[in-house]
């Protein structure tokens, strides 16, 4: 395949950088998009993001900017990295890009999560498809797997599903990405790689309630939270059916057991350190319920998109008429109706009953 000209990645976070690297090392020339004027002066003239990625160093090929319709213009496929809160605002501000109104870039999203809307909480690809143009219904291509940004930008070897109702897009998006650091497998179960990549985040804050608690409480232990993810991978399961997940296979993949498996279980991962930290730093004492934490999460100092996806679930749990233990009980948890340890008593209590 012939190198492209320029590739766009909106959003600057270690995701987005690590994408961008991993583009630029193919030989493509990105311009990566941040909102912040220091950092976007610091990755041009340092080749380093120092916030977000400090440590690695950026191929020359990498070009940061401030304004989005620059990013845009005249790139033959764009990456969304933007965290989910603020993922439509972004895109918002590209429509009157003449070359999206066009269909021309193909586009792809990291974002893991879900958008509020006027009619409830919904998946990113048919949010979005609501609002770019026409072109690009069925055609976006989603992008999850187990891949953290810190392992994948060191070239630690990583995989990730490349999900799109059109499978050949899904294989243009594997051609730009693919190396022999970062496999790329192409699916068609767009909305079961997203509910996999969304609701593998509460399960990780239940997962890293039940690590911290595990040195409180001599009858957890690591065959606890190996019953946990299996639980926890149920309901997944249950809600991406519910959802209208085509493939069952991918909850048993990399976007499913995989992503779950090291979202819980690495040290990278935000949601389980936010689960660890409710315990052990009662980092919820500040909050006074789920939807109070939710506008503002800036104050953790970092973004577990958990704690989004919970408010989330637990509207379309009530919605599809879902029972999923786990969701419900980090949400109850998140709205301080109860404490992890009542949680997970009642929870592991009742699998035996």
């Amino acid at each position: 395949m012939s190198t492209l000209k320029k590739l766009g990645v909106l959003g600057a976070g270690a995701w987005g950088t690590a994408v961008a690297r991993s583009l630029a090392l193919k030989g493509h020339n990105v311009v990566l998009w941040t909102r912040d004027a220091k950092l976007c002066k610091t990755i041009n003239e340092l080749h380093e993001n120092s916030i977000y990625l400090p440590g690695i160093s950026l191929p020359e090929n990498i070009v940061a900017d401030t304004d989005p319709m620059a990013v845009v213009e005249g790139a033959k496929a764009l990456f969304l990295a933007v965290p989910s809160p603020y993922l439509l605002d972004v895109v918002k501000s590209i429509l009157p890009s003449p070359d999206i109104r066009e269909g021309i870039p193909l586009i792809a999203i990291l974002t893991k999560g879900f958008i509020e809307t006027a009619r409830g909480p919904r998946l990113i690809v048919e949010t979005l498809e609501d609002y770019l143009p026409g072109f690009y219904k069925g055609n976006l291509v989603y992008i999850s797997g187990p891949s953290h940004a810190e392992e994948v930008a060191a070239g630690v070897i990583s995989g990730l599903a490349a999900a799109s109702l059109n499978g050949r897009n899904a294989i243009r998006v594997r051609e730009l990405l693919h190396s022999n650091r970062l496999l790329v497998f192409p699916s068609l179960d767009v909305v079961g790689v997203q509910a996999c990549g969304s609701v593998k985040n509460i399960i990780a804050i239940a997962y890293g309630m039940l690590e911290a608690l595990k040195t409180k409480a001599d009858y957890f232990g690591d065959n606890t939270e190996s019953l946990l993810l299996a639980a926890g991978l149920n309901e997944i399961q249950a809600f991406g059916q519910a959802m209208g997940s085509s493939h069952p296979e991918t909850f048993t993949s990399l976007a499913g057991v995989g992503d779950l498996d090291v979202t819980c279980r690495s040290i990278h991962g935000r949601n389980r350190r936010f689960g660890r930290e409710i315990v052990e730093k009662n980092a919820l004492k500040n909050f006074h319920g789920a939807n109070d934490l939710v506008k503002r999460v800036n104050e953790l100092g970092y973004l577990p998109e958990g704690a989004f996806a919970s408010t989330f679930v637990k509207k379309l749990m009530e919605e599809k008429r879902l029972d999923l233990p786990i969701c419900k009980g980090v949400y109850r948890i998140l709205n301080k109706e109860l404490s992890p340890i009542e949680f997970l008593n009642e929870f592991l209590g009742s699998l035996t009953s």
